[in-house]
C-alpha cells in the first residue's frame, strides 16, 4: 500500500491510572483494592480510579455518591497533586534522555518525537519499550504507549493495549488501521459527536472516509475538515516542547450546594483571586471570560463574554463574572463554579514558539 506520509516517529506515553497508581505506590496496602482518588461517598467527584474500581463502572468525573453505590467496597483517598507533580517530573526526565522534543499533555501523558533521538536508535518501538521499562524500574509505575507517524495515530494507539502495553502502527498499516477503527475511538470524537455520527450511518473509519468534505463540514462545522484529514492519516501538528496555554482558569466544588446568588458571589471572589494569582504567575491576561456553572443535577452551563481589552486583575475578573452570573436565572442549586480567561495576550509567544519549533525540525532533515 503506497503512502506519502511524513516519516516522523512519534511516541505517545500514557501512564496507567496515574493518580491511583501513585497512591498504591506510596501505600502498598491499597494494592488490589478498588480505589478512587478525590471525592467521597457523600460529596465530591472522582478524579481518578484504579482498574479494580473501573470494573464496577467507577470512572473519573463520576460523583462520589454514585461511585460508592456502584462499588460499596470502594476506598477514597484525597488527591496529592504536589506528589503527582514530583513523580511526573521524574518520568519527564526519563523522556529527555531520549529526545528534546517532548510535549506534555498533562501530568500523566506526553508526546515524544524520536525521529532523530539521543540514543541513535532507529526503532521507535524499541525506544518506547525501553522508556516504559525504565519508568517501571526507576519510578515503580506502569505506562502504556502508542507509536506511529503522527500525534493523532500515536494517541489512538496508546489506548489499544492498556494497561502496561503498547501498539505500533507502521506507515504501511496506517490506512487500514484507520478504516477499521471504531469511530468512538477517534481522538477528538466525544460521545455527543459519536452519537451524531451513528445517526448519519458512520460507525467506523471506513464509513467516515466515504463521506465527502462538504458533507462533513455541513454536519460538523470546522471539525469536518479535521475528521476528513485524520481518517486519511493526515495530521501535521508537530511535537511542541513549549506549549503555550490557550486559557487559564480556576474553579471550586462546594461542600454544600449553593441556592443563593449572594453565597455564589462570595465564592466567585475567592475564585477570581486564585485566577489573578495564576495569571500574574504566567504574566498573561485575557479578553474572553467564561463563567462555568455545574448544577446539583450535574448539568453544566457556560456563559462567556469577550472584552475589547485584556484583563488580569481580580476586580475586573469579578465584575465581569458577576455580570455573567446575573445574565439569566439559575436553573437549580449550584455545586461548582469556575472562571476562565481565553483569547490571551500570548499571540507573540505562540508565533515565537512556532518559529522555534520549525527551526528545531529543520535540524532533522529526512
Amino acid at each position: 500500500m503506497k503512502t506519502d506520509f511524513p516519516t516522523r516517529k512519534i511516541i505517545h506515553v500514557d501512564m496507567d491510572a496515574f493518580y491511583a497508581s501513585v497512591e498504591e505506590l506510596d501505600n502498598p496496602d491499597l494494592k488490589g483494592k478498588p480505589l478512587a482518588v478525590g471525592g467521597n461517598e457523600i460529596r465530591g467527584v472522582v478524579s481518578a480510579a484504579n482498574y479494580e474500581a473501573r470494573k464496577y463502572g467507577v470512572r473519573s468525573a463520576m460523583s462520589g455518591y454514585l461511585a460508592k453505590k456502584n462499588c460499596p467496597q470502594l476506598t477514597f483517598v484525597k488527591p496529592r497533586f504536589i506528589r503527582y507533580k514530583e513523580i511526573s517530573k521524574q518520568i519527564r526526565n526519563i523522556f529527555f534522555d531520549y529526545t528534546v522534543l517532548v510535549e506534555p499533555l498533562s501530568l500523566d501523558e506526553a508526546y515524544l518525537d524520536v525521529t532523530v533521538n539521543k540514543k541513535g536508535n532507529p526503532s521507535a518501538t524499541l525506544i518506547a519499550q525501553e522508556i516504559r521499562q525504565r519508568i517501571f524500574d526507576e519510578v515503580g509505575l506502569k505506562a502504556s504507549a502508542g507509536i506511529s507517524i503522527n500525534k493523532f495515530i500515536a494517541k489512538v494507539a496508546s489506548d489499544f493495549n492498556k494497561p502496561n502495553g503498547q501498539k505500533t502502527v507502521n506507515p504501511e498499516e496506517v490506512l487500514q488501521f484507520l478504516e477499521d477503527l471504531e469511530i468512538r475511538k477517534f481522538y477528538g470524537v466525544g460521545k455527543v459527536t459519536a452519537d451524531k455520527m451513528y445517526k448519519l450511518g458512520i460507525f467506523t473509519g471506513k464509513e467516515l472516509k466515504e463521506k465527502p468534505l462538504e458533507f462533513l463540514e455541513a454536519n460538523f462545522g470546522k471539525s469536518g475538515s479535521y475528521y476528513f484529514d485524520v481518517v486519511r492519516g493526515i495530521h501535521h501538528s508537530e511535537v511542541k516542547p513549549h506549549r503555550i496555554p490557550k486559557s487559564v482558569g480556576a474553579e471550586r466544588t462546594f461542600n454544600e450546594n449553593l441556592s443563593s446568588e449572594i453565597f455564589m458571589l462570595e465564592r466567585l471572589e475567592h475564585i477570581a483571586n486564585e485566577l489573578e494569582k495564576r495569571l500574574k504567575k504566567s504574566n498573561i491576561a485575557g479578553k474572553t471570560l467564561t463563567l462555568k456553572i455545574k448544577y446539583s443535577d450535574f448539568t453544566l452551563q457556560t456563559r462567556s463574554k469577550t472584552l475589547p481589552y485584556f484583563i488580569a486583575e481580580k476586580a475586573l475578573i469579578l465584575e465581569n463574572a458577576k455580570e455573567l452570573l446575573y445574565q439569566e436565572k439559575m436553573e437549580n442549586s449550584v455545586r461548582l463554579l469556575g472562571i476562565s480567561l481565553a483569547n490571551l495576550n500570548n499571540e507573540k509567544k505562540k508565533t515565537e514558539s512556532k518559529e522555534d519549533s520549525v527551526s528545531v525540525q529543520l535540524q532533522f532533515d529526512f
